[in-house]
């Protein structure tokens, strides 16, 4: 009978886990880590972007994002997408060739691998002879052309990748149709352009590396017409534009036989000074007027060599835009359908962001991008997300937010691929995250799309270096060449102690207070209206004035005495300067109590920033802890404490080593890890060492281990930072008895010690004139000294106490205060719940893991069910070192779910991690991206798009112009400059003097 109950009870279990928890990697927000190419779709509307690490990304109109990953560790360095088709060619430095297809699956779309290719070549050939360097999807949507290292164009079908070898280019084909006097001394080389001929698909340029274009048919098999060098092909087949790697370039006219020397058209922007070669060049025509001419680099070597520029040059307008990062390619959008309009936008991308720039509108503004915004703008230091933000909070957020980007183009995002089909988010949510500048930007995290809403600056209320008036767009009247700096991508910090480290926002009162490396914690509150004041610091002296001890740190950041301005948006009116500044470790706000807690590595404090003076100050420095005087950003540090810490680790792990191996009856245990120290030190000092440890890894790997709950080793109060502050957390709960409930402070250490202070504060009606009052009620010392990581009261029901306000806005029902309350300590080891107020010992959970798990984040979570909108859960979310992600009952204290999250290596991703109270959660895969996953059935942001394939096949080449032969260069002006080594700018310029 009792098995019945319990095979009953675990399916029961197991049903609502079905219901309640379901773990998925969801979307992927921020800019791609490393890109490596770039590819654009005009029938589709989509942008593809091909990383060093061999993911690719696609994105359309907001929302509509995919995303494959290469099976080969190898960078994407080309992408192609085939015309009128779903599809796409990527090409990786390991010359292999991979086929992707959009395909319908259940009325969504998804991006498949379908076929990958690598170049053979014959027999005993060398490997340049297949190493791909330029590829060329062919109109028709059949073809694919390969250009390589050895020179050889072959020609594939798609999407089967089968070589049509009677179709391929020679080197020997090339050689036969040119003659001798345009190749002379010069070895063709490698191919380095592809490109079509826009109004005959049987023209084929191909460009090789000395500087030789040839022009070839593809069905007569036949070299039609050489010229020095090509990059790019206008729209009418007329021209063909060549730049060099002087810094010049010149356009050679090839539709007509009747050509004036006045059209012909040869220049150095930036001469005559030495130029840096232009990579790539763009002219597009206007329906009224001149056209584009856009190109990259060409900047003069000497004095901006260092610059990454693309020039954009339009009737009288000539702006050379400057990025702040490597250009990697770029690309035009057009108006009208498929693009046959004028230029309507630039898209560039660079190493660290992605730049579009409306070139319609007077000046070029920049459009702001709904998606692919640069998270690393300033490197990330912490991060913070806030569930459910009230309307009309949220409608001010956005406003003030529109306030500074008024320097942005009115233009609608003009990449609009694809269908979003995903649902309206069900609530809005706000994502904050902590720069190193000092900045604190604000993220809708609703949807599939993480858009930036406001920016708030901390800068301002201190004396740094800054300019509050820089602005990056500005630019020198008269200035050659005419920069314009472009782009919010600025990795660099005037000074490090601005660097957010924790962030508090109470969504009900718009209240925020955020602290900063330096020991600063700013409190703000949300103005509509600009204010001019002076923001005044209390500083609270966290040592009490204990003797023998010196910070050997950075100094605090020095307050500005003179009014500031502040925009409208948060603006201070509460400053409090820890001393030491240390970084603030800990944060927390109670908006209803106005009252904020904060912690250091050296104590912590309470301070009612209504009154604006300090209610508590409690220092919790180890006295035989000197590394906590010294700083992070100290540049001594004692080796002597660092070693001897070494040793006592050692010496400690021996300790447990040996107690581990004796049982009971005192006789030792011959265990495997008594085996392998026993190898050890027979063979510490021979060659058999290796082969030991790779016997002992062997029989590890063979054993089939019981999970069992891991012996907790005792550490000692020596260890390093024993006092510094992990977690604060308020409550309204039992302190002093049973009946009468009271307002409280918790404080967790890293050394295992747990502070209850009980506060007393006064009413409403007396806020302002009583002053509020703290009394230490209780204090916790955990067994095994190990870090406290969080802190949690749940009430009568086990329940969680609601947040602060959230009872009054009617969104939380009041926590009951009848039964007996229950404190939930989440130490790095173990969870253990005591009862109030009485702080005995009820019931603890120990990590079950054999492999050194230890807690790193936890928050509390509601997990509703995607079966009954009318039940769910509060449940513990919990991120180990390990990088797995667990589930944790709340009363009950038992492990419900465990899923593997985060690599374990990736300990800048694990540090990262946020949680939401919803059951989803966001950790940092690389500077400049958010991974964003859930555990929760019923809360899931996940992109849902739907891509269909244009319906024509293109422009039918019986309604085509039909070019006439190219021009050629005469003979004696080839000769010449073969003779005298002469670049392809001085070709132009003979041929000009000839009047050929």
């Amino acid at each position: 009978m009792k098995r019945l109950r319990r095979h009953g009870q675990e399916s029961q279990r197991d049903r609502i886990k079905q219901e309640l928890f379901q773990f998925n990697k969801t979307v992927e927000h921020g800019f791609p880590h490393q890109p490596s190419a770039l590819g654009y779709s005009a029938s589709l509307q989509l942008l593809a972007i091909g990383t060093r690490s061999g993911a690719i990304k696609l994105y359309g109109a907001p929302g509509v994002e995919f995303m494959g990953l290469h099976d080969e560790n190898a960078a994407v360095t080309q992408v192609h997408f085939l015309p009128y088709q779903a599809g796409l060619v990527t090409l990786l430095d390991d010359n292999s060739l991979h086929m992707w297809t959009l395909r319908a699956h259940k009325g969504l779309s998804e991006l498949l691998e379908i076929g990958r290719f690598t170049l053979t070549g014959p027999p005993g050939a060398p490997p340049s002879v297949t190493r791909v360097t330029a590829v060329l999807p062919h109109s028709s949507g059949e073809l694919l052309l390969l250009g390589t290292e050895g020179g050889h164009v072959f020609i594939v079908e798609v999407p089967g990748f089968r070589e049509v070898e009677e179709r391929n280019i020679s080197l020997d084909q090339v050689a036969s149709s040119v003659p001798d006097d345009y190749i002379g001394r010069r070895n063709l080389e490698h191919v380095e352009a592809l490109q079509e001929n826009p109004v005959d698909p049987d023209q084929v340029v191909i460009g090789y590396g000395r500087g030789l274009m040839i022009i070839w048919d593809l069905e007569k098999r036949c070299a039609i017409n050489y010229l020095s060098y090509f990059v790019w092909w206008t729209d009418d087949g007329s021209y063909i534009l060549s730049s060099h790697s002087d810094g010049s370039y010149c356009q050679w006219i090839v539709g007509r036989e009747d050509v004036n020397e006045e059209e012909e058209k040869s220049d150095i922007p930036y001469g005559h000074f030495p130029c840096k070669a232009i990579s790539k060049i763009v002219q597009l025509p206007t329906k009224e007027g001149p056209p584009f001419l856009l190109f990259s680099g060409g900047m003069p070597r000497a004095s901006y060599g260092d610059r990454h520029c693309i020039t954009v040059i339009h009737s009288k307008t000539h702006v050379a835009l400057d990025f702040t990062s490597r250009i990697i390619d770029f690309f035009v959008i057009k108006d009208g359908p498929q693009n046959t309009g004028d230029p309507s936008a630039l898209v560039v991308l660079v190493e660290e962001e992605l730049v579009v720039i409306d070139l319609q509108t007077a000046g070029w503004p920049i459009i702001q991008t709904p998606y692919l915004v640069p998270l690393h703008s300033s490197a990330i230091t912490c991060s913070h997300h806030i569930s459910a933000i009230p309307l009309k909070l949220w409608e001010r957020i956005v406003a003030t937010g529109d306030l500074q980007n008024t320097h942005y183009s009115k233009k609608p995002w003009p990449i609009t691929g694809g269908q979003n089909l995903a649902p309206d988010p069900p609530q809005r949510d706000l994502l904050l995250t902590g720069h190193e500048d000092g900045t604190v930007r604000f993220w809708d995290a609703s949807g599939v799309c993480l858009y930036p809403m406001y920016k708030l600056s901390t800068a301002a209320v201190f004396q740094t270096d800054t300019d509050p008036n820089d602005n990056m767009n500005q630019s020198t009247e008269g200035e050659w060449p005419p920069f314009r700096k472009v782009g919010c991508f600025d990795p660099y910090s005037d000074d490090p102690r601005l660097g957010i480290q924790k962030i508090h926002l109470c969504k009900y009162s718009g209240y925020l207070t955020v602290a900063g490396t330096a020991g600063q914690i700013l409190v703000l509150e949300l103005n509509d209206e600009t204010a001019e004041q002076t923001v005044e610091a209390k500083v609270v002296d966290l040592l009490q004035g204990q003797e023998g001890f010196r910070w050997k740190g950075h100094t605090r950041l020095d307050v500005r005495e003179d009014p500031v301005l502040f925009p409208p948006g948060f603006q201070p009116f509460a400053l409090v300067q820890c001393q030491p500044p240390a970084v603030v470790t800990a944060l927390t706000l109670h908006s209803e109590w106005k009252l904020v807690a904060f912690g250091t590595s050296h104590g912590f404090g309470l301070y009612d920033y209504q009154q604006k003076n300090n209610v508590l100050i409690k220092c919790t420095l180890n006295p035989s802890d000197q590394l906590a005087m010294e700083g992070p950003l100290s540049r001594v540090k004692s080796i002597k404490k660092s070693l001897r810490q070494s040793f006592r680790r050692i010496r400690r792990s021996r300790v447990s080593l040996r107690k581990h191996h004796v049982n009971k009856s005192g006789r030792r245990n011959q265990c495997q890890k008594c085996t392998f120290h026993s190898l050890l030190h027979n063979f510490l000092n021979s060659e058999q060492l290796q082969d030991a440890n790779a016997r002992l890894e062997a029989e590890l790997a063979e054993m089939e281990l019981a999970p069992v709950q891991r012996k907790i080793e005792a550490r000692s109060s020596d260890d390093s930072f024993t006092g510094l502050v992990r977690t604060l957390y308020f409550a309204d709960t039992f302190l002093s008895d049973s009946s009468h409930n009271t307002p409280s402070l918790w404080a967790g250490t890293n050394g295992g010690c747990v502070f209850a202070y009980m506060l007393r504060v006064p009413s409403i009606e007396h806020r302002t004139e009583e002053a509020v009052t703290a009394q230490p009620a209780k204090e916790i010392q955990l067994m095994h000294r190990a870090p406290v990581v969080g802190i949690v009261v749940l009430d009568g029901h086990g329940a969680p106490l609601p947040e602060p306000l959230e009872v009054a806005h009617d969104l939380s029902r009041s926590p009951d205060m009848h039964g007996s309350h229950h404190l939930l300590v989440i130490s790095e080891e173990q969870f253990k719940v005591f009862t109030l107020p009485k702080v005995s010992s009820k019931m603890k959970l120990k990590l079950t893991a054999m492999d050194g798990s230890r807690v790193r984040r936890v928050g509390v979570a509601w997990f509703g069910s995607s079966r009954t909108e009318d039940y769910g859960e509060s449940g513990l979310m919990v991120l180990t070192n390990q990088g797995d992600v667990h589930v944790v009952s709340l009363p009950t204290v038992k492990m419900q779910v465990h899923y593997n999250c985060i690599r374990r290596e990736d300990v800048s991703g694990i540090a990262s991690c946020v949680f939401t109270k919803h059951g989803q959660g966001f950790y940092l895969i690389s500077p400049s991206e958010f991974e964003r996953f859930s555990l929760s059935t019923c809360n899931l942001v996940e992109p849902h798009c739907l891509i269909e394939a244009p319906l024509q096949s293109g422009t039918s080449t019986q309604h085509r112009p039909q070019p006439s032969r190219a021009r050629c260069i005469p003979r004696r002006v080839m000769e010449h400059a073969l003779l005298n080594d002469e670049s392809e700018y001085s070709i132009v310029r003979r041929t000009r003097e000839l009047k050929l």
